[in-house]
């Protein structure tokens, strides 16, 4: 009877895994890129994400480390390479500079993109778990809980240690940016 039970308790346990899965490594995940994330996202009736960001300077981010200006600015601090390849520069004006997590629909020249904000996206990429934010989120998907939250994430790449620094104020720079998904 005993050996029946133990038999019983580990056909249950073997198919909680296969139904539930192994528990999500986030860690694994890999960067794809705004061309995965934007057929999805560029629909008004969900919110045209995409669009959003097309038209924000986080898309021209890393156009405008390949200008002369940002070369000069570069040196004028010190830096050894151009803008374009100094990692001091492209920490805040690209998403990755790292291969080991780019899938290949990944182009860091695309500036920051979604995952900048919302995390490396090859785990939640799918539609079947796009639609479910808690399976999203499960598989990596970063969805901050209040505006505090987005405005910390913000201020890691815009605050006084940038060189072309003025000012940052979240409550006029995020209605340039937001982009929510429309409830319904």
């Amino acid at each position: 009877m005993r050996t029946l039970k133990f038999c019983i308790a580990v056909t249950v346990c073997l198919m909680l895994i296969v139904v539930a899965g192994p528990a999500q490594d986030k860690s694994a995940n890999k960067y794809v890129g705004v061309s995965t994330c934007a057929p999805c996202h560029k629909a008004e009736k969900t919110g045209n994400q995409f669009g959003v960001w097309q038209k924000s300077k986080h898309a021209d981010s890393y156009k405008a480390l390949t200008t002369p200006k940002a070369d000069e600015i570069a040196k004028a601090k010190g830096l050894k390479k151009p803008a374009a390849e100094s990692p001091e520069c492209l920490q805040c004006h690209v998403t990755t500079t790292d291969a080991a997590v780019m899938e290949k629909t990944f182009d860091m020249k695309m500036g920051n993109q979604c995952e900048t904000c919302h995390g490396p996206g090859s785990a939640y990429k799918s539609m079947s778990i796009m639609k479910d934010k808690a399976k999203s989120a499960a598989a990596g998907l970063i969805v901050y809980k209040d505006d505090a939250a987005i405005e910390a994430k913000c201020k890691t790449c815009h605050n006084d240690k940038s060189p072309t620094f003025k000012s940052f104020v979240f409550k006029d720079m995020w209605p340039k940016i937001k982009h929510a998904v429309p409830k319904g």
